[in-house]
């Protein structure tokens, strides 16, 4: 695709909500599960405080809902978190919010990919074995998708997302109209009890809070992605700011009915659900296979058992949105790279836009680091979710506080009476998120460290120190690049001496010869390196016999090296003109398929990695095209970015 068609690929609401919402939206699926899962740790007795800790999930959902609107319509550039604490906190502080936000995307990408393929497993168990396979596959598809381009995934993306919307919405309600017929569903694990971990039979006081806490930190999941709509704004057609307003409004109304639902729906159908089957009293099955997920017994209970149709429609829509929820992560991902790379925080490349003007390269960096946790991990579920959301609500607390300095600011302008109030509603309403989000911060931090979310603390402490040092060198670089006088940088070599490096005397020596005569250096000689005496014997009979014009010298070399002798007479030459440049002529076969390069010495690459290093000296590669090369440069096909590199469409084309 061409730059000038970027404006095509932005996005309207309907394909923007599965787009940069299906993260939230998703993650629904699991967040009921993951506060039973932690009720459960002291048998069934404590499942009574679900709702409670759903209801404080869902408060905390409408306030961050709330703030980020306020971020939406005050920062639509589209840096989100990080452009407004880099703008209100400084820079340390938005390099803080940007690395969490990384480490999370990741995350999001992993846990969504997993969850996805639990709930494949809970319908067809016999694929428990190739969990981690599924999942890597899923992350590769994914991948494929998005370096499609932004547009054409949204495209993909649509159907499923709004089918898991209808199946659960659907399910919701025939669930809850059964229950006021009297005719509540009754899960399949309502019969089992569970049985208590050993020391964590009773609970009270202190511990009974610190357990309900970290249930209420698990149950968080459900906002994980809420922030990527305010990275994406400028994704949105025009007018921005409304357009991705909206989008948030139904994004977090939808997420709020849906999770409000399922666990309504859990606590009607009395889901058990526990991570070692072995703990269900009168469980007669095998311990090894995993429990059906929460949205599964739900489904099987209110539509007839879980070999019904409708069962395996719920399964395969949840599945396949949870695997698509990852693209939340791959949309937010890159961007905030690109922003990043831009600001000079990480690898220029990841600014660059790919074939399909999507940020390639950080698409493929983020598969490739989602990948390698799903392999390590086992893709399991409960083992990921501990590093989770920890990167999440450090962005929202920074995030929040930015905006109240945001609309202090605007406040100090004495800006008009409307303007006033809104500034003073806004900021009231971002001054709430950010106690919330900040105090959930705290619980996440202080229940979920030692379970495995240090990892991620230490993961986003790497990658802030990396970024930092990476804004250093680039500093360090454009301040060494800076022309301060350009009548003195720009003063001409007193001389140039020319040198050819001769291992042959063949057709590319002589091209090599040719060509460096061309420059008309002050001086001129070649140089070979005396490894054989016999070769180098060969080789001066060679130049006398077809009388070569310019002067061989041979550096003698006892222990066989060629690049220490070559370097070292170059530096010689160097250190006795130091005004002069030397000018190093290196002849290089040029072949035509990536195995003919294992078949032929790699010296000159070598030298001239060693010679870059030397100041005052120019590296000049003369090659020479052998016949296969010349299939290779006529491909039958097109390869990626032929475009953009101005190839014919027709192979032979002029």
């Amino acid at each position: 695709m061409r730059s000038e068609e970027l404006g095509e690929t932005l996005l309207p609401k309907r394909l923007a909500l599965p787009i940069f919402a299906s993260d939230p939206l998703s993650s629904v699926a699991y967040a009921t599960q993951e506060i039973l899962l932690v009720l459960t740790v002291g048998g069934t007795a404590f499942l009574y405080l679900t709702p409670w800790v759903a209801a404080g999930v869902v408060a905390l959902m409408v306030v961050v809902v709330l703030s980020y609107r306020q971020v939406v319509h005050a920062y639509p550039s589209g840096g989100g978190s990080y452009e407004v604490v880099s703008r209100n906190l400084g820079p340390n502080s938005g390099l803080v919010v940007a690395a969490s936000l990384l480490v999370d995307y990741v995350m999001t990408v992993a846990v969504s990919v997993a969850s996805g393929v639990a709930n494949i497993i809970s319908a067809l168990p016999s694929l428990v074995d190739y969990r981690v396979v599924l999942a890597v596959g899923f992350v590769a598809v994914l991948t494929a998708m998005n370096l499609r381009g932004v547009r054409e995934s949204g495209n993909a993306f649509a159907a499923p997302t709004y089918l898991f919307i209808g199946g659960i919405l659907i399910m919701v309600g025939t669930g809850l109209v059964r229950y006021l017929l009297g005719d509540a569903p009754v899960a399949e694990s309502a019969k089992y009890g569970i049985t208590p971990e050993p020391g964590d039979e009773t609970f009270a006081g202190f511990a009974l809070l610190m357990l309900a806490l970290r249930a209420f930190a698990s149950g968080c999941t459900a906002l994980t992605g809420v922030e990527a709509i305010s990275n994406g704004v400028p994704a949105f057609q025009k007018p921005k700011s409304k357009n991705a307003a909206t989008t948030m409004a139904v994004m977090g109304i939808t997420a709020i009915v849906m999770f409000s639902g399922i666990t309504t729906l859990a606590v009607v159908a009395k889901v058990h659900i526990t991570d070692d089957s072995c703990q269900l009293a009168g469980f007669t099955g095998d311990c090894g296979t995993p429990q059906q997920t929460v949205i599964a017994q739900l489904a099987a209970a209110i539509f007839g058992g879980d070999h019904s149709i409708p069962f395996y429609l719920i399964q395969a829509a949840t599945a396949l949105v949870l695997v698509l929820a990852a693209n939340t992560a791959f949309n937010g991902f890159p961007l905030l790279a690109s922003i990043l790379a831009e600001h000079r925080y990480l690898p220029r490349q990841l600014h660059t836009r790919g074939d399909r003007l999507a940020f390639s390269n950080g698409i493929i960096a983020l598969a490739l680091v989602a990948g390698g946790l799903l392999w390590l991990y086992d893709a399991d579920v409960t083992s990921l979710i501990h590093l989770y959301i920890l990167g999440v609500f450090t962005s929202f607390t920074l995030s929040q506080i930015g905006m109240v300095r945001h609309w202090n600011r605007t406040l100090g302008e004495q800006p008009t009476p409307q303007v006033r109030r809104d500034a003073h509603r806004a900021r009231i309403i971002n001054a709430l998120g950010a106690v919330v989000t900040g105090l959930v911060l705290v619980i996440v931090l202080a229940t979920k460290f030692t379970q495995g979310a240090w990892l991620a603390v230490l993961a986003a402490t790497v990658l802030w120190l990396m970024m930092r040092g990476i804004r250093r060198h680039y500093d360090r670089v454009a301040e060494e690049l800076t022309v301060a006088d350009p009548h003195e940088e720009s003063v001409r070599p007193a001389k140039v001496h020319g040198i050819v490096l001769v291992s042959k005397l063949h057709k590319p020596t002589l091209r090599a010869l040719g060509y460096a005569q061309a420059f008309k250096p002050d001086t001129l000689e070649a140089l070979t390196v005396a490894v054989e005496r016999d070769s180098t014997d060969e080789l001066r009979a060679q130049w006398d016999e077809f009388d070569v014009q310019v002067p061989l010298k041979v550096l003698d070399s006892p222990f066989r090296e060629i690049t220490r002798p070559v370097v070292g007479y170059v530096r010689s030459v160097r250190r006795g003109s130091p005004r002069d440049v030397v000018a190093v002529f290196i002849p290089e076969y040029v072949v035509g398929h990536w195995w003919e390069n294992l078949l032929h010495n790699q010296s000159a690459l070598w030298l001239k990695s060693r010679l870059l290093f030397t100041p005052g000296v120019m590296v000049i590669s003369v090659p020479w095209q052998l016949n296969s090369s010349a299939a290779a440069n006529h491909p039958t096909r097109r390869a990626p970015g032929a475009v953009r590199r101005g190839e014919p469409a027709n192979p032979g084309a002029k």
